[in-house]
Protein backbone atom coordinates (compact mmCIF):
# COMPACT_ATOMS: atom_id res chain seq x y z
CA UNK A 1 0.00 0.00 0.00
CA UNK A 2 1.38 3.39 -0.97
CA UNK A 3 1.33 6.43 1.32
CA UNK A 4 -1.28 8.07 -0.91
CA UNK A 5 -3.56 5.04 -0.63
CA UNK A 6 -3.10 5.06 3.15
CA UNK A 7 -4.02 8.76 3.36
CA UNK A 8 -7.13 8.30 1.21
CA UNK A 9 -8.29 5.28 3.21
CA UNK A 10 -7.62 7.19 6.44
CA UNK A 11 -9.82 10.02 5.14
CA UNK A 12 -12.53 7.53 4.24
CA UNK A 13 -12.35 5.92 7.68
CA UNK A 14 -12.45 9.23 9.52
CA UNK A 15 -15.37 10.57 7.48
CA UNK A 16 -17.52 7.44 7.64
CA UNK A 17 -16.85 5.86 11.05
CA UNK A 18 -19.35 8.01 12.91
CA UNK A 19 -21.82 8.68 10.12
CA UNK A 20 -24.44 5.90 9.73
CA UNK A 21 -23.04 4.84 6.34
CA UNK A 22 -20.55 2.03 7.24
CA UNK A 23 -16.84 2.77 7.36
CA UNK A 24 -15.91 -0.90 6.87
CA UNK A 25 -18.12 -1.03 3.77
CA UNK A 26 -16.44 2.07 2.35
CA UNK A 27 -12.98 0.66 3.09
CA UNK A 28 -13.97 -2.31 0.93
CA UNK A 29 -15.74 -0.34 -1.83
CA UNK A 30 -13.21 2.47 -2.39
CA UNK A 31 -10.21 0.17 -3.07
CA UNK A 32 -12.35 -2.02 -5.34
CA UNK A 33 -13.53 0.95 -7.43
CA UNK A 34 -10.01 2.42 -7.66
CA UNK A 35 -8.46 -0.91 -8.59
CA UNK A 36 -6.49 -1.31 -5.36
CA UNK A 37 -6.10 -4.49 -3.34
CA UNK A 38 -8.56 -5.15 -0.52
CA UNK A 39 -6.69 -3.88 2.59
CA UNK A 40 -8.29 -6.65 4.67
CA UNK A 41 -10.23 -6.90 7.92
CA UNK A 42 -7.13 -6.47 10.11
CA UNK A 43 -6.22 -3.13 8.48
CA UNK A 44 -9.83 -1.97 8.83
CA UNK A 45 -9.99 -2.89 12.53
CA UNK A 46 -6.63 -1.35 13.43
CA UNK A 47 -7.08 2.03 11.74
CA UNK A 48 -10.37 2.33 13.62
CA UNK A 49 -8.16 2.86 16.68
CA UNK A 50 -7.45 6.29 15.19
CA UNK A 51 -11.09 7.25 15.19
CA UNK A 52 -11.50 5.73 18.65
CA UNK A 53 -8.75 8.04 19.90
CA UNK A 54 -10.88 10.88 18.53
CA UNK A 55 -13.88 9.62 20.55
CA UNK A 56 -11.81 9.30 23.73
CA UNK A 57 -10.44 12.85 23.40
CA UNK A 58 -13.80 14.37 22.42
CA UNK A 59 -15.68 12.63 25.26
CA UNK A 60 -12.84 12.40 27.77
CA UNK A 61 -14.78 14.25 30.49
CA UNK A 62 -17.80 11.95 30.03
CA UNK A 63 -15.64 8.83 29.95
CA UNK A 64 -13.66 9.93 33.02
CA UNK A 65 -16.87 10.61 34.96
CA UNK A 66 -18.39 7.30 33.86
CA UNK A 67 -15.27 5.33 34.83
CA UNK A 68 -15.00 7.06 38.20
CA UNK A 69 -18.68 6.63 39.03
CA UNK A 70 -18.62 2.97 37.95
CA UNK A 71 -15.60 2.22 40.16
CA UNK A 72 -17.24 4.09 43.04
CA UNK A 73 -20.41 2.03 42.60
CA UNK A 74 -18.37 -1.14 43.13
CA UNK A 75 -17.35 0.11 46.57
CA UNK A 76 -20.64 1.82 47.41
CA UNK A 77 -23.77 0.01 46.10
CA UNK A 78 -25.90 3.05 46.92
CA UNK A 79 -24.27 4.89 44.01
CA UNK A 80 -25.32 2.34 41.40
CA UNK A 81 -28.37 4.45 40.61
CA UNK A 82 -26.25 7.41 39.46
CA UNK A 83 -26.44 8.06 35.72
CA UNK A 84 -22.68 7.83 35.17
CA UNK A 85 -22.44 4.57 37.14
CA UNK A 86 -25.37 3.10 35.22
CA UNK A 87 -23.77 4.14 31.92
CA UNK A 88 -20.63 2.28 32.94
CA UNK A 89 -22.61 -0.92 33.47
CA UNK A 90 -24.61 -0.40 30.27
CA UNK A 91 -21.44 0.06 28.20
CA UNK A 92 -20.03 -3.19 29.60
CA UNK A 93 -23.23 -5.17 29.08
CA UNK A 94 -23.81 -3.74 25.59
CA UNK A 95 -20.27 -4.65 24.49
CA UNK A 96 -20.64 -8.35 25.35
CA UNK A 97 -22.72 -9.34 22.26
CA UNK A 98 -20.27 -7.95 19.68
CA UNK A 99 -17.38 -9.59 21.52
CA UNK A 100 -19.04 -12.99 21.50
CA UNK A 101 -20.22 -12.80 17.89
CA UNK A 102 -16.88 -11.39 16.75
CA UNK A 103 -14.99 -14.36 18.18
CA UNK A 104 -17.56 -16.90 16.99
CA UNK A 105 -17.64 -15.66 13.39
CA UNK A 106 -14.09 -14.34 13.01
CA UNK A 107 -13.33 -16.37 9.86
CA UNK A 108 -16.57 -15.40 8.11
CA UNK A 109 -16.04 -11.73 8.96
CA UNK A 110 -12.56 -11.76 7.42
CA UNK A 111 -13.62 -13.56 4.25
CA UNK A 112 -17.20 -14.10 3.09
CA UNK A 113 -18.63 -11.00 4.78
CA UNK A 114 -16.39 -8.80 2.61
CA UNK A 115 -18.26 -9.82 -0.55
CA UNK A 116 -19.38 -6.64 -2.34
CA UNK A 117 -22.74 -8.21 -3.18
CA UNK A 118 -23.47 -8.57 0.53
CA UNK A 119 -22.25 -5.05 1.22
CA UNK A 120 -24.53 -3.61 -1.49
CA UNK A 121 -27.49 -5.40 0.05
CA UNK A 122 -26.78 -4.33 3.62
CA UNK A 123 -26.27 -0.71 2.56
CA UNK A 124 -29.73 -0.63 1.00
CA UNK A 125 -31.64 -2.74 3.54
CA UNK A 126 -30.19 -1.11 6.66
CA UNK A 127 -30.70 2.32 5.09
CA UNK A 128 -34.40 1.56 4.70
CA UNK A 129 -34.56 0.24 8.28
CA UNK A 130 -33.04 3.51 9.48
CA UNK A 131 -35.74 5.37 7.53
CA UNK A 132 -38.47 3.36 9.30
CA UNK A 133 -36.85 4.09 12.69
CA UNK A 134 -36.76 7.78 11.81
CA UNK A 135 -40.48 7.74 10.98
CA UNK A 136 -41.80 5.66 13.91
CA UNK A 137 -39.41 6.72 16.68
CA UNK A 138 -40.99 8.99 19.29
CA UNK A 139 -37.67 10.68 20.20
CA UNK A 140 -38.99 11.44 23.70
CA UNK A 141 -36.26 9.67 25.71
CA UNK A 142 -32.86 11.05 26.65
CA UNK A 143 -29.67 9.38 27.86
CA UNK A 144 -30.78 9.44 31.52
CA UNK A 145 -33.77 7.24 30.54
CA UNK A 146 -31.49 4.39 29.42
CA UNK A 147 -32.25 1.00 31.00
CA UNK A 148 -30.45 -2.35 31.05
CA UNK A 149 -32.81 -3.97 28.49
CA UNK A 150 -32.33 -0.99 26.18
CA UNK A 151 -28.56 -1.19 26.61
CA UNK A 152 -28.62 -4.88 25.70
CA UNK A 153 -30.82 -4.16 22.66
CA UNK A 154 -28.42 -1.50 21.39
CA UNK A 155 -25.51 -3.87 22.05
CA UNK A 156 -27.17 -6.59 19.97
CA UNK A 157 -27.73 -4.05 17.21
CA UNK A 158 -24.04 -3.12 17.36
CA UNK A 159 -23.05 -6.75 16.77
CA UNK A 160 -24.77 -6.59 13.37
CA UNK A 161 -22.04 -4.15 12.30
CA UNK A 162 -19.58 -7.03 12.14
CA UNK A 163 -20.94 -7.33 8.59
CA UNK A 164 -19.44 -4.58 6.38
CA UNK A 165 -22.15 -2.31 5.01
CA UNK A 166 -24.34 -2.42 8.11
CA UNK A 167 -22.56 0.44 9.96
CA UNK A 168 -21.86 0.31 13.68
CA UNK A 169 -23.12 3.85 14.29
CA UNK A 170 -26.01 3.25 11.90
CA UNK A 171 -27.22 0.09 13.63
CA UNK A 172 -26.91 1.54 17.14
CA UNK A 173 -28.52 4.88 16.28
CA UNK A 174 -31.32 2.99 14.51
CA UNK A 175 -31.90 0.85 17.61
CA UNK A 176 -31.93 3.97 19.77
CA UNK A 177 -34.52 5.63 17.55
CA UNK A 178 -36.74 2.52 17.60
CA UNK A 179 -36.53 2.58 21.42
CA UNK A 180 -37.78 6.16 21.47
CA UNK A 181 -34.54 8.07 22.13
CA UNK A 182 -33.74 11.43 20.61
CA UNK A 183 -31.29 11.48 17.72
CA UNK A 184 -28.60 13.19 19.78
CA UNK A 185 -29.01 10.80 22.73
CA UNK A 186 -28.87 7.78 20.42
CA UNK A 187 -25.75 9.15 18.71
CA UNK A 188 -24.02 10.02 22.00
CA UNK A 189 -24.55 6.52 23.44
CA UNK A 190 -23.46 5.06 20.09
CA UNK A 191 -20.17 6.97 20.24
CA UNK A 192 -19.51 6.01 23.87
CA UNK A 193 -20.36 2.38 23.11
CA UNK A 194 -17.91 2.33 20.21
CA UNK A 195 -14.91 2.79 22.51
CA UNK A 196 -14.68 -0.65 24.18
CA UNK A 197 -15.87 -2.56 21.10
CA UNK A 198 -13.50 -0.99 18.58
CA UNK A 199 -10.51 -0.82 20.93
CA UNK A 200 -10.83 -4.53 21.74
CA UNK A 201 -11.27 -5.37 18.04
CA UNK A 202 -8.30 -3.23 17.00
CA UNK A 203 -6.00 -4.66 19.64
CA UNK A 204 -7.09 -8.21 18.76
CA UNK A 205 -6.29 -7.63 15.07
CA UNK A 206 -3.06 -5.70 15.73
CA UNK A 207 -1.01 -8.88 15.59
CA UNK A 208 -2.11 -9.46 11.97
CA UNK A 209 -0.93 -6.07 10.65
CA UNK A 210 1.88 -6.62 8.19
CA UNK A 211 1.32 -10.36 8.12
CA UNK A 212 1.18 -12.10 4.75
CA UNK A 213 0.71 -9.76 1.79
CA UNK A 214 -1.45 -7.22 3.65
CA UNK A 215 -0.56 -3.54 4.22
CA UNK A 216 2.52 -3.03 6.39
CA UNK A 217 2.77 -1.21 9.70
CA UNK A 218 3.78 2.11 8.07
CA UNK A 219 0.69 2.61 5.88
CA UNK A 220 -1.53 1.41 8.72
CA UNK A 221 -0.11 4.03 11.10
CA UNK A 222 -0.50 6.77 8.45
CA UNK A 223 -4.13 5.81 7.84
CA UNK A 224 -4.86 5.67 11.58
CA UNK A 225 -3.42 9.16 12.18
CA UNK A 226 -5.40 10.65 9.30
CA UNK A 227 -8.58 8.93 10.50
CA UNK A 228 -8.06 10.41 13.97
CA UNK A 229 -7.91 14.01 12.71
CA UNK A 230 -10.85 13.66 10.32
CA UNK A 231 -12.87 11.57 12.78
CA UNK A 232 -12.67 14.19 15.52
CA UNK A 233 -14.17 16.78 13.18
CA UNK A 234 -16.86 14.29 12.06
CA UNK A 235 -18.02 13.69 15.66
CA UNK A 236 -18.46 17.38 16.37
CA UNK A 237 -20.29 17.94 13.10
CA UNK A 238 -22.69 14.99 13.45
CA UNK A 239 -23.74 15.84 17.02
CA UNK A 240 -24.55 19.40 15.93
CA UNK A 241 -26.30 18.20 12.79
CA UNK A 242 -28.59 15.74 14.58
CA UNK A 243 -29.90 18.38 16.98
CA UNK A 244 -31.85 20.00 14.15
CA UNK A 245 -31.84 17.51 11.25
CA UNK A 246 -33.10 13.99 10.58
CA UNK A 247 -31.05 11.03 9.34
CA UNK A 248 -32.87 10.90 5.99
CA UNK A 249 -29.88 12.31 4.09
CA UNK A 250 -27.87 9.26 5.19
CA UNK A 251 -30.68 6.95 4.11
CA UNK A 252 -30.63 8.49 0.62
CA UNK A 253 -26.85 8.20 0.45
CA UNK A 254 -26.83 4.54 1.57
CA UNK A 255 -29.50 3.46 -0.90
CA UNK A 256 -27.90 5.41 -3.75
CA UNK A 257 -24.45 3.97 -3.01
CA UNK A 258 -25.88 0.46 -2.76
CA UNK A 259 -27.64 0.80 -6.12
CA UNK A 260 -24.49 2.20 -7.77
CA UNK A 261 -22.51 -0.73 -6.38
CA UNK A 262 -25.12 -3.17 -7.73
CA UNK A 263 -24.75 -1.54 -11.15
CA UNK A 264 -20.96 -1.82 -11.04
CA UNK A 265 -21.19 -5.48 -10.06
CA UNK A 266 -23.71 -6.31 -12.80
CA UNK A 267 -21.61 -4.44 -15.34
CA UNK A 268 -18.47 -6.31 -14.33
CA UNK A 269 -16.60 -3.11 -13.39
CA UNK A 270 -15.73 -4.53 -9.94
CA UNK A 271 -15.28 -8.08 -8.69
CA UNK A 272 -17.48 -9.15 -5.77
CA UNK A 273 -14.75 -11.08 -3.93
Amino acid sequence: MSTLEAIILGLVQGLTEFLPVSSSGHLRIVPAVLGWDDPGAAFTAVIQLGTMAAVVIYFWKDLWSIAGAWLASLRDPSRRGDLEARLGWYLIVATVPIGLFGLAFKDQIESGARDLRLIAGTLIVMGLVLLVAEKVGTRTRELEDLTTPHGVAVGLAQSMALVPGVSRSGSTITAGLFLGYSREAAARFSFLLSVPAVVLSGLFQLKDVGAGDGPGLGPTVVAAVVSFVVGYAAIAWLLRYLTTHSTVVFVVYRVALGLVLVGLLLGGQVEPR
